[in-house]
């Protein structure tokens, strides 16, 4: 079996989280591909972990379709950067957390060994996931436009923007506001979730649009179909914004125009068998914590 590795540090919490993974690699046999610079930190730690057969990669060009899985260690922004590296390659992923909420990387250290055990086992489904495509020239994003959980764009000094939405040409509305998110159902627990959007499972075939500090009270989180494609015009007195994909954020001019529509792609996460995002909710948001339960 050959794994990829995906990290940048961890605290020393995670020392025997990182130990238990590299036996159970030893013992499997199994060829690992690390980031090379996640590597360099697990060595200056002199850990004086098992010996485990490993090469390193650096970019999406040193991936191949042939890695049955990647490992994200870390939290979910760690888990989205991981995404950059995957692209379209249609390599599973499944995410160890060494954070703290971890919605995406949902396995936390005392579960490693018995998550190892069924993918091993092969006892696992593969989850997609969709993405939204930035379109337009507006950023870089190192050439990788596109977002598992939120496109965003935010003023970028005191000023409020004015964002103009349209879907498929039609003008839904004109914002005026902080900021704008649109988000998948992966991201509708993430950014969209802290300014009041709904919360939507992973299998729905949805949008999310949500105002960060509407001046209009009556703007309200809205759903729409992931078909729609989204027109965004962008105005402000300020002359920058920034627009962000995921944890990635650049600095643009005004006006700005984008697009957004469904990617041509999904990610695939690996789903273990005990895994269900009912039980995620109630744990991460702690649904259920009341004493008359």
């Amino acid at each position: 079996m050959r794994i990829a590795i995906f990290g940048k540090t961890f605290s020393e919490r995670f020392y025997p989280g990182i130990k238990e993974l590299y036996n159970i690699f030893l013992s499997k046999q199994v060829q690992v591909l690390i980031y090379a610079p996640f590597n360099q930190f697990i060595q200056s730690l002199s850990l004086d972990l098992p010996k485990v057969k490993l090469s390193t990669f650096t970019s999406f060009d040193d991936l191949d379709r042939e890695t049955d899985l990647m490992i994200s260690i870390g939290g979910d922004g760690t888990f989205l950067e991981t995404i950059t590296y995957i692209r379209n390659l249609g390599i599973p992923i499944i995410g160890i957390n060494t954070g703290r909420l971890g919605f995406l990387a949902n396995i936390a250290q005392p579960e490693i060994k018995t998550a190892m055990e069924s993918i091993f086992n092969h006892h696992y489904s593969y989850e997609p996931r969709s993405l939204l495509h930035l379109k337009g020239s507006a950023g870089n994003f190192a050439n990788f436009r596109y977002a598992l959980n939120e496109v965003t764009v935010q003023k970028e000094g005191s000023n409020m923007i004015t964002v103009k939405v349209y879907l498929n040409d039609d003008l839904l509305n004109i914002y005026w506001t902080d900021g704008l998110i649109i988000s998948t159902p992966t991201g509708s627990t993430a950014y969209s979730l802290s300014v009041g959007g709904p919360i939507a499972t992973p299998d729905c075939s949805n949008f999310i649009i949500s105002p960060i500090a509407s001046h209009n009270l009556s703007v309200r989180p809205i759903v729409i179909p992931d078909h729609y494609k989204l027109k965004l015009i962008i105005e402000s007195r300020d002359k920058q914004f920034l627009l962000t994909l995921d944890s990635r954020t650049e600095v643009v001019d005004q006006p700005l125009e984008i697009e957004i529509e469904k990617s041509e792609f999904f990610v695939r996460m690996l789903k273990l068998k005990n895994t269900k995002f009912p039980a995620t909710l109630r744990n991460k948001l702690l649904w259920g914590a009341d004493k008359r339960n």
